[in-house]
């Protein structure tokens, strides 16, 4: 669960971010102007920002300005003017993104998810271990047990969304958008084929299962061994 500040004046505006964002399982702390904005910034340290352009007071353009001088969490700007130079302007000040009003909400939690996606990607590890598997991020090197194990780039990105999710259960649509990119990518059935192959490639333990756990009308779950180093 990631941690949203939303920011912006309309009240109508803040309650259906926030009910879009909580509705997907994200945490949501809100303010109706930059200055609060700022303050829960700075007290509630987010994982991503939601900001507003137009606000009376400190506008979303010094607020972002604020944020920038201490931070480089992810912010996405929200505006209702579509030029391109405004879009250009929010980038060039450091915003990830910019979405236009009226705004679709699918579109609105995409784009979300793009950025913390990106953010975390870019704070991950560079190695994991546990007790029976290692990885290599930047090599792209896996073994498992005392053997190498050759992936091809979709195994690896979904052994990649098991460790970085330890003893989480991930549905099938979670799964197609941490390892495809989307949760339109591909077939649910795909989900369950290449969990399968990864197992094969992966193996188990002497005298175990493998970490891999199928939850039964759920998804599935990576247990890390004993002598997890993640």
């Amino acid at each position: 669960m990631s941690r949203v500040l939303v920011v912006d004046d309309d009240a109508d505006i803040r309650g259906l971010v926030r009910e879009l964002l909580e509705r997907a399982g994200h945490d949501v702390v809100e303010a109706p102007d930059g200055n609060e904005g700022l303050r829960l910034f700075y007290g509630e340290q987010p994982d991503l920002v939601v900001l507003d352009i137009s606000m009376p007071g400190l506008d979303g353009w010094e607020t972002l300005e604020r944020i920038r001088e201490l931070s480089d969490v992810p912010v996405l700007m929200l505006s209702a003017r579509a030029e391109e130079l405004d879009k250009v302007r929010g980038l060039r000040a450091g915003a990830d993104d910019y979405v236009t009003k009226p705004f679709g909400r699918q579109e609105l939690l995409a784009r979300v998810d793009a950025q913390l996606r990106r953010s975390r990607a870019e704070d991950a590890p560079e190695t994991y271990a546990d007790g029976f598997v290692v990885i290599d991020f930047l090599q792209r090197a896996v073994r498992a047990g005392d053997q190498d194990v050759t992936l091809t780039p979709l195994e690896f990105r979904l052994l990649t969304a098991f460790v970085r999710n330890p003893n989480q259960v991930l549905s099938h649509d979670q799964l197609l958008e941490l390892a495809w990119g989307s949760s339109t990518a591909a077939e649910r059935d795909q989900v369950k084929l290449y969990v399968g192959y990864l197992r094969r490639k992966l193996g188990a333990p002497d005298g175990g299962d493998s970490p891999i756990e199928t939850m039964r009308g759920f998804g599935y779950r990576y247990r890390p061994l004993p002598g997890s180093r993640v």
